[in-house]
């Protein structure tokens, strides 16, 4: 097998070992409900899966469901539940229809009714319903993805501006009890960041609200502004919450597929977190420094970076870190980096991530393709695809954040 050959198939088992199915049918398996009616809503890029999954085990008992998920995720039909596809990562109308038909179904539950709320990353932009003008809303949203903004801090602004997150959604649940099944993809876990927590108490605060949008220079309404200095609500008492997958999930997958194909893994962390392009740089430095292993190996780092946008080019954050580890690795026999977005999406692109190994930068210079300027373009798609360097799964139905893998075989 060749080194990409090695890269897809650790992917696709990776992959596999976190779909939402089997996490969404240990949550359920052997839990008892009331004699109310049970209600189903679904929001995030593993929306439909987890929905999916729920309603074959529900069966009749399901009274009626809502799922919205990203464009292109949606498989065939559910019973008894509406589908929506949705904006991601800037909500859109169709993010707000789709909330507000949750909205409706949750006003239907009683005191001795149950929704099933299925969460996984994503929701922050496919479940919304604005307190400001949606355009504004997409606007901020905008901003703070070009400015380099993390996940949290975004999650802290747009749960003040919305009707549904920071536990809002659960209070229009009550009087019925919510029972939530989350696949998360922010770092630590947190159930209250994971899609901004629609059914779970706020931990952060205005102030740190306040003090994110100084730090960003963001221009707020005034009533934008109003909205970040009132607090969300810091208890539910109608809420049971269980977590069912993470990325740690998917470093231990992929590490274990390494390993079946021979290599000695490692996972360096699964917390990562800082540029793209340095984490990439990090991987081939790494590379560079076991260049004599006389086995092969392989090293893993989980997480989720970013990108600050210095020019008007097509790529993603995965595409990135792929991207700049190219140079590093010049010349290196047997040595690949690869990233990727476990929900099959890298940015606003059709790929899931980038491949590079040691052939690529020469690849890329025999075109005239200087990689500094493709990476100050924000251009990674482009030159990735040049060299055979996209990284293609389609929607995978999951979402538990992305994997880099360094591989040097020997």
């Amino acid at each position: 097998m060749t080194l990409r050959e090695d890269a897809e198939q650790i992917i696709r088992k990776s992959i596999q070992a976190v779909l939402p199915d089997e996490a969404v049918r240990k949550a359920l398996a052997g839990r008892k409900f009331g004699r109310g009616k049970l209600y189903m809503v679904a929001a995030g890029k593993a929306g439909w899966q987890m929905a999916k999954t729920a309603a074959d085990m529900l069966g009749d008992r399901m009274e009626a469901g809502v799922v919205v998920t990203k464009y292109g995720h949606v498989k065939g039909e559910i019973p008894r539940t509406r589908c929506f596809e949705a904006g991601h990562p800037v909500p859109d109308e169709n993010s707000f229809l789709a909330t507000q038909a949750a909205l409706d179904l949750a006003a239907k539950a009683g005191a001795e009714d149950e929704v099933i709320f299925l969460l996984s990353g994503g929701g922050s932009a496919l479940f919304e319903k604005p307190l400001v003008d949606g355009e504004e809303l997409k606007d901020i949203t905008e901003r703070l993805l070009a400015c380099g903004a993390d996940i949290v801090e975004i999650n802290t602004i747009r749960k003040r501006l919305s009707a549904v997150k920071g536990g809002r959604f659960a209070l229009a649940c009550e009087p019925a009890r919510v029972r939530s099944i989350v696949l998360s993809d922010i770092l630590g876990d947190p159930p209250d960041m994971i899609a901004s927590g629609p059914a779970y108490p706020d931990s952060s605060t205005c102030g740190e609200a306040l003090a994110i949008a100084k730090k960003y220079g963001l221009q707020l309404s005034e009533r934008a502004m109003a909205l970040l200095a009132q607090e969300t609500p810091k208890t539910l008492a109608n809420v049971e919450t269980q977590i069912t997958g993470s990325v740690s999930g998917l470093c231990r997958a992929a590490a274990s597929a390494c390993e079946e194909l021979g290599y000695e893994a490692a996972i360096l962390t699964d917390q990562l977190s800082c540029e793209a392009r340095e984490a990439g740089r990090f991987l081939s430095a790494m590379a560079k420094t076991h260049r004599n292993t006389e086995k092969s190996l392989a090293f893993l780092a989980g997480g989720e970076t970013v990108v600050h946008l210095t020019g008007r080019g097509k790529g993603g954050r995965n595409q990135e870190l792929a991207l700049a580890a190219a140079e590093g690795i010049a010349g290196l026999k047997g040595t690949a980096v690869f990233s990727l977005g476990s929900d099959g999406t890298d940015g606003p692109t059709d790929a899931a991530g980038g491949y590079c190994d040691g052939d690529t930068a020469k690849k890329l210079a025999a075109e005239g393709i200087s990689i500094y300027d493709v990476l100050q373009d924000n251009d990674a798609y482009h030159a990735l695809k040049k060299t055979d360097g996209l990284l293609v799964t389609g929607a995978t139905g999951t979402n538990v954040n992305d994997v880099a893998v360094l591989l040097i075989r020997r």
